[in-house]
């Protein structure tokens, strides 16, 4: 909850990336909010209103999982709708006359998102869900301390450098700053 504000405020990308991680967190503790307490939340260094706000964030989350469905694999609303802004917010940056180097930036990336997108079996999902899913699926081959092609290190690299990006854009945005022609 501290760490998902704090990301939310400064780097959509990072948010997004963390509460995927948070869902993977809860399918693992079976959506069982006493080993969350014991492994998750027990470890922060906060009083216990705290660790009880803390508590009860989890326990939403969980609730969300399971109302919505993805209990096994997907995403609660929450995060698909932030893809959903994020998206709307890239189809604008492209339109704009303003936003050459952003404009540039996907169609360097764009290759990449192409080849992640073949690799998928043909499962249909928003360019930018394409782009979040190659970062989070490299960070927990990292995690798992498994080796990374160089051709895959590459391509995240310029994913990551995309989403970079977008999530000052996204900043922009959310403080009033973006000013684009068409608006």
């Amino acid at each position: 909850m501290i760490v998902a504000k704090q990301k939310r405020k400064e780097n959509i990308a990072e948010y997004l990336l963390y509460m995927w991680q948070v869902e993977d967190l809860i399918r693992a503790s079976r959506f069982d909010i006493e080993t969350i307490r014991q492994n998750i939340i027990s470890r922060y260094d906060q009083p216990e209103e705290v660790k009880t706000e803390i508590s009860q964030w989890y326990e939403e989350l969980i609730e969300m999982m399971r109302s919505e469905g993805v209990m096994d694999k997907g995403h609660i609303q929450l995060n698909r709708n932030v893809i959903i802004s994020l998206t709307d917010l890239h189809l604008r940056l492209l339109k704009s006359p303003k936003e050459m180097i952003y404009q540039a930036a996907y169609y360097k990336t764009l290759p990449y998102i192409v080849q992640l997108r073949a690799k998928s079996g043909g499962v249909e999902v928003p360019e930018l869900e394409t782009c979040f899913s190659a970062v989070y699926g490299y960070l927990l081959l990292r995690m798992q301390q498994r080796e990374v092609s160089p051709e895959t290190m590459e391509g995240v690299k310029q994913v990551s450098s995309f989403l970079a990006l977008l999530s000052e854009k996204y900043r922009e945005d959310m403080n009033g700053v973006l000013k684009l022609e068409d608006e």
